[in-house]
């Protein structure tokens, strides 16, 4: 017995011609909305506030930010500016600073020389890794 595998899954069914039913709801809300602002608020109400009601419906319907759908998008937004964040830091070792190394640290730590401007990357490439191998020695 074969059975038929279904392919492209991810992709919407079109149901109000080229438009998917999440789409035509979208446009229709947010069109729909900026038209009643259209006809109930004086204009310069109307570019302030239907203008950009309808352009975050049009990027609800047809903008995609990696390949996914606006919506992600924009709730990734409110959750990270609702929800509390707790930054952890252990610092794991003491800073070691050139001015405070003994006698016996310096063959430990050496500091790494900054190479002169030189406009050819190779050669700053290649100074690098002459100082990386002195460093080994």
């Amino acid at each position: 017995m074969q059975f038929e595998v279904p392919q492209f899954i991810e992709i919407e069914d079109k149901i109000f011609g080229p438009f998917s039913w999440r789409q035509f709801l979208y446009l229709g809300g947010g069109v729909g909305g900026a038209v009643v602002m259209f006809l109930m608020l004086p204009f310069i109400l109307f570019l302030i506030f239907g203008i950009p009601l309808g352009l975050l419906s049009a990027a609800l319907a047809f903008y995609p930010v990696n390949n996914r759908p606006f919506s992600y998008f924009l709730e990734a937004i409110v959750n990270y500016a609702t929800k509390d964040r707790l930054y952890l830091w252990r610092q794991k070792q003491a800073p070691v600073f050139k001015n405070n190394l003994k006698a016996s640290d310096d063959e430990a730590v050496v500091p790494i020389e900054r190479p002169k401007r030189s406009g050819d990357i190779s050669s700053m490439a290649r100074k690098l890794e002459l100082q990386a191998i002195q460093r080994q020695q």
